[in-house]
C-alpha cells in the first residue's frame, strides 16, 4: 500500500481512525463487566475505571477523521464534502466528554436517566447530535461529488439507510428500549465503515 503524497496519507489516517473506532467499541463492549452491547449505547463505554479507553477512542478517531477530511479537501474532491466530514469528526472529538451514569451502567448506576445533568453530559449530548445528523449529510453530499458512479450509488443507498436507522435509534433511546445499544450500532457500524471505505477508495484513485 503506497502512500504517494500528503493527501493520500491523510485519507489513510481517516480510514484507520474510522475503522479503528469500531474495533475498540467491539473489544470493549465484549470485555466490559456489566455492559451489554444490545442494551447500552457506545457512549456508556466512556464510564467506569476503563472509561478512559473509549474517551481516547472518541478523540483519536475524531481527529483522524478530521485529518481524512483535510485529505479530501487537498485532493480536490469537494469542499462541502470535506467540511461535512470535518464536522462529523469534530462531533466525535467533543463526544469524549463523558455522559452521566444511567440506565444501569456502570453497575450500580440508576436504571433511568439522571434528573440533573452534568456540564460534560450536556456537551456530550450536543456533540452526539452533531455526529448522528452530520453523517447523513456527508452521504448526501457524497452522492453529488464522489468521482465514480458506483461510489455515488453506494452513497445514495447509505443516505437512505442512515436516514431510516437514525429514526429507529432515536425511538429506541427515547423509549429506553432494551435494544437501544443494538439500534445505535445498526447506524454506527455501516456508517463508519462506509466513511472508511470512501477514504480508502479516494486514496487509491
Amino acid at each position: 500500500m503506497a502512500v504517494g503524497n500528503i493527501e493520500d496519507f491523510l485519507l489513510w489516517v481517516g480510514a484507520a481512525g474510522s475503522s479503528g473506532f469500531l474495533a475498540v467499541v467491539l473489544i470493549e463492549g465484549w470485555m466490559r463487566p456489566g455492559y451489554s452491547p444490545v442494551r447500552h449505547p457506545v457512549s456508556a463505554l466512556a464510564l467506569s475505571p476503563r472509561g478512559w479507553i473509549q474517551v481516547v477512542n472518541f478523540a483519536v478517531a475524531g481527529l483522524a477523521i478530521i485529518a481524512g477530511g483535510i485529505g479530501v479537501l487537498l485532493q480536490g474532491t469537494g469542499l462541502v464534502l470535506a467540511l461535512s466530514i470535518m464536522v462529523f469528526g469534530s462531533g466525535l472529538v467533543c463526544s469524549a466528554f463523558p455522559m452521566d451514569p444511567s440506565r444501569g451502567y456502570p453497575p450500580g448506576a440508576p436504571e433511568g436517566d439522571p434528573t440533573q445533568q452534568s456540564w460534560h453530559h450536556r456537551i456530550h449530548d450536543h456533540a452526539g447530535a452533531v455526529v448522528f445528523f452530520s453523517l447523513p449529510v456527508v452521504a448526501v453530499v457524497a452522492v453529488f461529488v464522489l468521482p465514480v458512479w458506483w461510489m455515488k450509488l453506494i452513497a445514495g443507498a447509505m443516505t437512505a439507510f442512515l436516514s431510516v436507522s437514525i429514526y429507529f435509534w432515536d425511538q429506541a433511546w427515547q423509549n429506553d428500549s432494551p435494544r437501544t445499544g443494538l439500534a445505535q450500532r445498526v447506524f454506527i457500524f455501516p456508517g463508519w465503515l462506509w466513511v472508511a471505505s470512501v477514504f480508502s477508495v479516494l486514496a487509491i484513485e
